[in-house]
């Protein structure tokens, strides 16, 4: 069982940044493709951005050119940059982790973008 554990968000201004974070819990990391969701209130879950093994990346439409996903396979960590953030970006974050046939997903975080 691989656990997930994401971090970084909170509440921020329209045009603000925030980084999460997201660390799984396997020696094998690396060759799992991860992805970041979001689950906005009342709406169903939906990609934003994700990166494979090897390090190939896909976003959402309505964040290219803001967001950048990366990962540090040194640390088991994935990472969410998101720049000029907007208030239908507000949602919880869900990270996921997908590889040798399974899914993973964590908890998620909390991310409020208002003025």
């Amino acid at each position: 069982q691989v656990q997930i554990v994401e971090s970084g968000g909170g509440s921020v201004q329209p045009g603000g940044s925030l980084r999460l974070s997201c660390t799984a819990s396997t020696t094998m990391f690396s060759m799992y493709n991860m992805g970041w969701y979001r689950q906005p209130p009342g709406k169903q879950r939906e990609l934003v951005a994700s990166i494979t093994s090897g390090r190939s990346t896909n976003y959402a439409d309505s964040v290219k050119g803001r967001f950048t996903i990366s990962r540090d396979n040194t640390k088991n960590t994935v990472y969410l940059q998101m720049d000029s953030l907007k208030p239908e970006d507000t949602a919880v974050y869900i990270c996921n982790a997908r590889g040798f046939g399974q899914n993973y997903w964590g908890q998620g975080t909390q991310v409020t973008v208002s003025s």
